[in-house]
């Protein structure tokens, strides 16, 4: 099996080495950073045009940042759908709008290319240790023939219904992770100013049912002042746009979104954008005049 990837950011040049570990060496890379690109040949893959991707590749990978890139690299001019070979597939595991999803995959089903939206969770240590999740939509017989590959790069590969169901779920994802970090933050900010060291709270309540996955892995930094990115803001800001875009499309109430993203969007604004949503905690201690556990 040839395949192409195409998006070498922060999450795809580790989800390009994890495939390559796991032995599936006919492997073409595509990116505009040709740093990345070299990092990704480093690793054992070969550069090639999105063209040369397209005619050649039996499954093309995408991880890019939002609808528009998706749609561009694929549909735009000199785009990869124009050179994909009928019975050839397109996964893209970048976060979108589900409403963009079915488009392309109705767009590449006329030229005979089936599609799976494959959206993940876990930032990027995740994908560096190869236990992504991966929320995917599309044909089951497609689906079963790719989640072997989509498990070199993550620990999970649910499929949640046809196309767009697996960016719907991401969606639904990322609403419970903002709104989770948001609530740890509120809580540590609590502890800091009746007194009580947020690193006591933090071990007394996370073994209880308040614990999380988000819990654990924001409470630490929001304690220790770190912010250094596994998922920044801005990229948070995106989806959280998405899902407000699909809830209005659909008539979903998301008051709790609309919440958090105002939060965020103060973030952007006071130059944390590029900092990891932990930093949601840098609102509170602006609010409350502390430094969480500092």
């Amino acid at each position: 099996m040839k395949i192409g990837f195409i998006g070498l950011g922060i999450m795809g040049k580790p989800m390009v080495h994890n495939i390559l570990k796991a032995g599936y060496k006919d492997l073409l890379v595509c990116d505009r950073s040709q740093e990345s690109v070299d990092i990704c040949v480093g690793y054992g893959a070969a550069a090639a045009t999105s063209k040369e991707i397209g005619e050649s590749c039996d499954v093309v990978i995408t991880m890019l940042p939002n609808s528009p890139q998706v749609k561009e690299v694929m549909l735009g001019e000199e785009g990869v759908a124009s050179f994909m070979k009928p019975g050839s597939v397109f996964i893209d595991c970048s976060s979108i709008n589900p409403m963009a999803s079915r488009e392309i995959a109705g767009v590449l089903a006329a030229k005979g290319v089936d599609m799976l939206d494959a959206p993940v969770s876990g930032g990027e240590p995740k994908a560096i240790d190869g236990t992504l999740s991966f929320m995917v939509g599309g044909r089951k017989e497609v689906f079963d023939a790719f989640q072997e590959l989509l498990l070199t790069m993550g620990a999970s590969a649910v499929r949640c219904g046809e196309v767009g169901a697996g960016n719907t779920t991401k969606l639904a994802n990322q609403i419970v992770v903002a709104c989770n970090i948001r609530a740890v933050a509120e809580a540590l900010t609590l502890a800091q100013k009746a007194g009580v060291e947020p690193e006591s709270v933090f071990q007394a309540i996370r073994g209880g049912l308040a614990g999380s996955t988000v819990m654990d892995a924001k409470a630490p930094m929001m304690i220790a002042g770190n912010d250094k990115p596994g998922f920044k803001v801005d990229l948070h800001i995106k989806d959280l746009n998405n899902v407000l875009d699909c809830a209005h499309s659909v008539g979903a109430p998301v008051p709790m979104t609309a919440s958090v993203m105002e939060i965020m969007q103060w973030l952007h604004a006071n130059g944390h954008g590029q900092c990891d949503h932990s930093a949601i905690a840098k609102y509170y201690e602006y609010l409350a005049d502390i430094l969480i556990g500092r």
